[in-house]
């Protein structure tokens, strides 16, 4: 179970993702923090504009790689609401970034559109520790993954 402080970056992240959806972006925010809990980066999906591959953890994985040495990069924790896909989950591993603690997982988000009759992702939906194996992965988390799934009802407009 995540840390008192843990669990306020993966709110942050569930605020990140709100953020995306109100500017009309698919609901996903990430949180990049070093091994002393500075937070160095966050964002939130971008994809709205046109630019499909404009996913937070895909962002914080290239700020990383411009501006943190190795070793502070696998000391780092990136927070995010939802599991990585699998292109972000393949850039965390190539920038060998460290832990990764998610409020939702991939399958739930999966299970939530086929629930609600919508396609599936463009790319299949694969846990993390199947694109980079042996990274530690901590997710989903409970309470939290309801509020992300409300961020997606609402992006779809089901009920």
């Amino acid at each position: 179970m995540p840390s008192t402080t843990e669990m306020r970056h993966l709110h942050r992240c569930v605020e990140l993702a709100a953020l995306a959806l109100e500017a009309g972006h698919e609901p996903f925010g990430s949180v990049l923090v070093a091994a002393d809990g500075t937070v160095l980066a966050e964002d939130h999906n971008r994809v709205g504009g046109g630019d499909p591959t404009c996913h937070p953890e895909l962002a914080l994985a290239r700020w990383a790689a411009a501006n943190l040495a190795r070793d502070e990069r696998a000391a780092a924790t990136v927070f995010t609401s939802t599991e990585h896909c699998p292109m972000c989950a393949a850039a965390h591993g190539w920038v060998q970034l460290g832990r990764i603690v998610y409020a939702s997982s991939s399958e739930q988000l999966a299970g939530w559109l086929t629930a609600w009759g919508l396609p599936a992702p463009p790319v299949r939906c694969l846990p993390i520790r199947e694109v980079v194996p042996g990274l530690p992965v901590e997710g989903p988390i409970q309470g939290l993954a309801e509020e992300v799934r409300e961020l997606f009802r609402r992006r779809h407009s089901v009920r």
